[in-house]
């Protein structure tokens, strides 16, 4: 039999039941208006955003690639070692950094070094050697501690520091192949061969043996032409020859005595025209008495006057065959002149022509052109031995050494084994800092600059500085793939090496622009530009009462703008709706 609390709980459960029950009905049951009322559209309103303060910060985000920067595929730019023989890899490059000085790789047991330097080895540096390359070699030679010149000549300093550089790497520098040697010899032993025969030559032509009577003849005809000289000179020095002195002599003689008829003639006349006159005896005043000529006197006087006129004949006569005499002499003194003047003449010719004689005979005989022959021999085993010469000794091949524009480097793929052939690539370097390559549309890109500050962000979260490097063709790395639909390739250098590893995918931040300090911002939608230019916001003073503020636009960054006009911080401007 049930008892009464038993049968109390189950009539108060029941009323429970029924009571919930009724609830849930009342609950779902509502009239026609009140359906329609809850069904109807909401109210209008505003959608405002606020007015911020804060520094706004307008960047251009693109995704890239962490690498090591500046991938150079690099080669060898000839044979190693002296010879041209088959070059094959002895001991390869290997990964990871390589310093200045540092061997590269071995190809036939020979080094190849690694210098820093932007001329790429062309050619065999050798003794003599003047140029660029070679005074890029001096300057890494100094860097690496020896003393080398900065003269761009490959001289005995320089290769007294080349061939220290070599012993400390334990090498030997490149020294003259057997080959070398042997023609080094050959051409030296030519040189001495020459100069033999030249010697001998020389002295056969010395004796003159085929050209000894052309010299005869020169000496003689020189004898002639002195002795022309001379017989003309004295002939010049004096007026008359010896028979014209004598002959002048006898003329002279023949005058005076002449001379002295005519004198004693006048005198024996004059003296039978004026005889002495007597005084007659008695005469005290002793004056003589004329006395009359006696015929005896007058026939004497008339025989004396013809001896006077004789004489003067005679002296006449004496005199013209004195000046006769004279003229003939000076005639035959202008005849034998002209004659030895042209006796020198002749001797001159004979000593021109037996000189020409000997001349061409010396030119044409066959010593004579055998001691030319010899000569041009001897200059042109000269010349060949000092061109030789010139290259001959320590030499560095073009394939030992690789300049590379910076160093330290690092080695980031090795293209080569030990055992291959050396033909081209033999390593691709890189620098040693990392780099980002990635690309943004070409309208993004024609807001970056080289310069900008960056921001590199990691998968990790964590963030590392960089810089804008290059844009466009600049920033793209060999072998690299245009991008596609006129993307412009970006290249940034984190400014920190630490905490980074390459092939990492990163996102990048680039700063374009930025506000020195916190402006007022809003969002982009909120700015209503007028039709008269002028841009302005609707500010809500009251629910959903607007007015319209003129503002001025600045710098726009993810979204929101910066503007100054008269608003506040923390306003509310409509962004949408009426």
């Amino acid at each position: 039999m049930r008892s009464p609390r038993g049968t109390l709980a189950g009539v108060l459960t029941g009323v429970v039941l029924v009571a919930g029950a009724g609830w849930a009905v009342s609950t779902r049951l509502r009239s026609p208006a009140d359906e329609a009322a809850r069904r109807a559209a909401p109210a209008a309103s505003l959608v405002t955003a606020a007015v911020e303060r804060r520094r706004l910060v307008s960047t251009v985000v693109l995704s890239g690639t962490l690498e090591y920067g500046s991938p150079l595929p690099i080669g060898l730019a000839g044979v190693v070692g002296g010879t041209a023989e088959l070059q094959r890899a002895t001991r390869a490059p290997h990964q990871g950094k390589l310093r200045e000085g540092a061997v590269l790789m071995e190809v036939n047991g020979r080094p190849v070094f690694a210098l820093r330097g932007r001329v790429p080895m062309h050619r065999t540096i050798a003794p003599g050697g003047r140029g660029d390359d070679v005074e890029q070699l001096q300057r890494a030679l100094r860097r690496l501690g020896y003393s080398a010149p900065s003269t761009g000549v490959f001289d005995r300093a320089t290769i007294a520091a080349v061939t220290k550089f070599y012993a400390k790497k334990g090498y030997q520098a490149q020294q003259p192949t057997l080959t070398d040697r042997q023609t080094y010899d050959t051409l030296r032993k030519s040189v001495q061969t020459a100069e033999e025969t030249l010697a001998t030559e020389k002295r056969t032509l010395d004796q003159g043996r085929d050209v000894l009577p052309l010299k005869v003849r020169l000496t003689n005809a020189k004898a002639d032409l002195a002795a022309a000289r001379a017989a003309l000179k004295e002939a010049e020095s004096r007026r008359l020859t010896p028979a014209d002195e004598a002959e002048l002599a006898a003329a002279d003689t023949a005058v005076r005595a002449a001379e002295e008829r005519l004198l004693e003639a006048e005198q024996a006349l004059d003296a039978a025209r004026n005889p002495p006159a007597q005084a007659p005896t008695g005469d005290p005043t002793g004056t003589p008495a004329p006395s009359a000529p006696t015929p005896e006197a007058t026939a004497g006087t008339r025989l004396l006057e013809l001896r006077v006129d004789n004489a003067r004949a005679g002296l006449s006569a004496a005199r013209q065959a004195r000046d006769l005499a004279l003229e003939e002499a000076g005639e035959a003194r202008k005849s034998r002149l002209e004659e030895l003047r042209k006796a020198v003449r002749t001797a001159k010719e004979a000593v021109v022509t037996a000189q020409q004689a000997l001349r061409q005979a010396r030119r044409l005989s066959p010593t004579r052109l055998k001691v030319a022959g010899a000569g041009k021999d001897v200059a042109a085993a000269k010349g060949l031995l000092a061109e030789y010469a010139r290259t001959y000794g320590v030499s560095v091949p073009p394939g030992e050494i690789v300049f590379l524009p910076k160093l330290p480097a690092r080695v980031q793929k090795v293209s080569v084994k030990p055992g291959q052939r050396v033909e081209d690539e033999v390593a691709t370097v890189t620098s040693s800092s990392f780099m980002v390559t990635g690309s943004v549309e070409a309208a993004e890109s024609e807001l970056l600059r080289t310069g900008m500050d960056a921001t590199i962000e990691l998968d990790t979260g964590r963030s590392h500085p960089a810089t804008l490097t290059a844009i466009g063709d600049k920033a793209r790395m060999p072998g690299a793939e245009q991008p596609a639909d006129g993307a412009q390739p970006v290249l940034l250098t984190p400014s920190s090496a630490k905490g980074l590893r390459a092939g990492v995918a990163v996102t990048a931040r680039v700063t374009v622009g930025a506000t020195e300090e916190p402006v007022l911002v809003v969002p982009v939608t909120a700015v209503i530009t007028s039709a008269d230019g002028r841009a302005r916001v609707r500010v809500e003073y009251a629910t959903d009462k607007t007015k319209d503020v003129e503002v001025r636009t600045g710098l726009t960054a993810d979204g929101n703008v910066e503007v100054t006009g008269a608003l506040k911080e923390g306003e509310r401007v409509v962004v949408s709706g009426a």
